[in-house]
């Protein structure tokens, strides 16, 4: 049993901090000085930069990929198929937040967009298409409101 802790822990980082009831795949690759709060699934090789903070309650799957300081709030979700069905083929699409991010709490990331640089999510948004740099999109689907954000 301690081989198996021990090998589970290889893949993280100095100073990152999981909380409890949290489920990480080993394939997962998780960067330094990152917090990763309670009931977080991250998912088979999930790619988290450097100093992330990932609130309670969100779902990465498989074809995530976060870039350094990023904020992701509580209850986010991210889906990686877009044609969901119970039996047969499936594809997994990428999906991409780069550096300086911020999603707020509740939003819904829909596969295969990228988020840019310093970009912001509201609560609650629905990310239907990719984000453009240092904007903020708000609403169900998301439409931008700002794009000096990344200026703040």
């Amino acid at each position: 049993m301690s081989s198996m802790i021990q090998r589970f822990w290889l893949n993280f980082l100095n100073n990152t901090r999981v909380f409890k009831f949290t489920n990480i795949y080993k394939t997962a690759d998780i960067g330094n000085n990152c917090v990763i709060g309670s009931y977080t699934e991250i998912g088979d090789k999930v790619k988290i930069g450097d100093n992330c903070k990932i609130q309670a309650k969100v779902f990465i799957p498989k074809g995530v990929t976060i870039g350094n300081n990023v904020f992701i709030g509580p209850c986010v979700k991210f889906t990686n198929d877009k044609y969901p069905k119970a039996t047969g083929d499936w594809k997994v699409w990428e999906t991409v937040v780069e550096d300086g991010a911020s999603i707020g709490a509740g939003a819904t990331i829909i596969c295969g967009v990228t988020i840019r640089k310093n970009s912001m999510i509201g609560a609650g948004a629905v990310v239907t298409k990719d984000v453009p740099e240092g904007c903020m999109v708000v609403g169900v689907p998301a439409v931008q409101v700002d794009n000096n954000w990344g200026s703040l």
